[in-house]
């Protein structure tokens, strides 16, 4: 006679509970970590250059964080929400996988806005540049990747126990 494990009686991994407790969940964490990380970052004069001339929004701002990356109030912001956004949803495997894949979807549409209208655009609203173009299609490959492959088969699924 065997005796079941609790994973067997349709229980999802006891670390699916935890919290960061799987990978997809600290995927989603170090996410967060990072988006509020650079959120703060664009606040800070010395990261952020030409701080005295970023605007709220628009494509007039002419801050850049470390030099590269066009910043704006609203687009740091907008980092820092994505980043809250990371540490709540790290409280479950299911938020956790659709923090990242929504996530990278809506930095591949951002990307898609960028290649029409960076620059000068007067739609350039939040605002983007070349390099921050590059850097939202890497987020959006590396988000959405992230959220597919540390879920097999999805989020949320119980899977059988696997008895080696």
């Amino acid at each position: 006679m065997t005796t079941a494990h609790p994973s067997d009686q349709g229980f999802a991994d006891r670390d699916d509970r935890r919290y960061a407790g799987t990978a997809v969940q600290k995927a989603a964490l170090i996410s967060g970590i990072v988006f509020l990380v650079v959120g703060l970052a664009g606040f800070i004069p010395g990261l952020t250059t030409n701080y005295g001339d970023m605007s709220f929004a628009g494509h007039g701002s002419m801050a850049m964080l470390l030099g590269i990356f066009q910043v704006s109030v609203l687009h740091n912001i907008v980092h820092l929400l994505y980043g809250v956004a990371g540490l709540a949803f790290a409280t479950s495997r299911f938020g956790s996988r659709n923090y990242l894949v929504v996530g990278g979807i809506v930095y591949a549409v951002i990307w898609l806005y960028g290649l029409f209208f960076s620059g000068d655009h007067p739609a350039n609203f939040v605002p983007v540049n070349s390099a921050d173009n590059w850097l939202h299609l890497v987020l959006a490959v590396g988000m959405i990747a992230l959220g597919v492959f540390l879920s097999p088969r999805g989020a949320g699924v119980n899977r059988p126990a696997t008895r080696v």
